[in-house]
C-alpha cells in the first residue's frame, strides 16, 4: 500500500511539472508572446478610459462649481481665476 501511495504521488507529481514546463514554453513562443501584448494593450486601454472618465467628471464639477455652465460667470473670467487663482478680482 506504502508503493502505490509513493508512486501515485511521484506520478501526480511528474504531470504537474509537465503541464507547469509546457505552460511556461508556450508562453515564450510568438503565439505565447502575442496573447500577453494583447492583454497588456487591453489592459492599458481599460486604464486610459477610466482616467479619460475621471478627468471628465472632474472638468464638469469644475464648471459647474465655477459657474460656467450656469452662466453666472463668462468663459474668460473662469479662464482668468483657472490660470491665475490668487489674483485679485474686479
Amino acid at each position: 500500500m506504502s508503493r502505490l501511495f509513493w508512486i501515485s504521488l511521484g506520478a501526480t507529481a511528474g504531470v504537474l511539472v509537465v503541464r507547469r514546463l509546457t505552460r511556461t514554453a508556450q508562453a515564450y513562443t510568438p503565439e505565447g508572446m502575442a496573447t500577453s501584448l494583447g492583454t497588456l494593450a487591453d489592459a492599458v486601454r481599460d486604464f486610459s478610459a477610466a482616467v479619460r472618465e475621471g478627468m471628465d467628471a472632474r472638468e464638469t464639477e469644475l464648471r459647474v462649481a465655477l459657474g460656467v455652465d450656469s452662466g453666472t460667470m463668462d468663459v474668460d473670467t473662469a479662464r482668468d481665476l483657472i490660470e491665475n487663482p490668487a489674483s485679485t478680482r474686479d
